[in-house]
């Protein structure tokens, strides 16, 4: 294990610790080594902001594999849309091996980054594709397959309801990692689509010791979908 590689499982062991978050050993110590990969394969291909690398952990692993807490039970098959680094599908795939995940993005650069973090990190329950969610192609290889959609990207709630609704199953959910202000960005896709929410859930990603009142606004939005 390289000296950053342990700074980073240090890092991420008292965040855990903080937040009574408790991955086992063997998986707090591959999403280290994701975040060392991911640290390195950025000085050429820019997977996630320059100015986060001194805050990889907190920023973009941590917050991947905390957000786990929040799967549904019942969830087996996920896709990730525009997952860029890999983010949350990479640490989903490490904290949740019994999930099943197709990680998908349009730019050719970031996604053979993902390829490769998937098999240095020897995952073998998810897939890497680069193609687009709301193509025809996609959208025929995989109609009715997911029972989870998950997302980071800055793509509105509307927007991602739309992607989802060929591909997910007659009962599914998506989570989607968001912040600032989401009310019209809501209400926008609930007007929408009201017919297939069943159920709309904000959580705020309040965590210690850096965010305990959600200064920094990071929320996950969960929505309950059924056909």
């Amino acid at each position: 294990m390289t000296r950053m590689q342990d700074n980073y499982l240090k890092e991420l062991k008292m965040l855990c610790w903080e937040n009574s978050f408790t991955p086992e050993s063997t998986r707090a110590e591959r999403l280290a080594y994701f975040a060392h990969l991911v640290a390195d394969k950025n000085t050429k291909v820019n997977l996630i902001s320059r100015r986060d690398i001194d805050s990889i952990i907190e920023k973009h692993v941590f917050l991947s594999a905390f957000i786990t807490k929040y799967i549904p039970e019942k969830a087996t098959n996920f896709l990730d849309i525009g997952t860029g680094g890999g983010f949350p599908g990479i640490p989903l795939a490490i904290m949740r091996p019994d999930l099943n995940g197709v990680l998908v993005d349009s730019t050719k650069k970031k996604l053979l980054a993902v390829q490769q973090f998937i098999d240095q990190l020897k995952l073998s329950n998810v897939v890497a594709e680069n193609t687009r969610v709301e193509s025809e192609e996609f959208i025929s290889k995989y109609t009715d397959s997911f029972d989870l959609i998950t997302s980071r990207s800055i793509v509105p709630l509307i927007i991602l309801l739309r992607y989802a609704l060929p591909l997910i199953k007659e009962k599914a959910y998506l989570m989607a990692m968001k912040g600032g202000d989401l009310n019209d960005e809501f209400k926008k896709a609930e007007m929408k689509y009201k017919a297939y929410i069943r159920k709309s859930t904000i959580y705020e990603l309040a965590y210690k010791p850096t965010n305990v009142r959600n200064k920094k606004g990071k929320k996950l939005v969960l929505l309950e979908l059924q056909k």
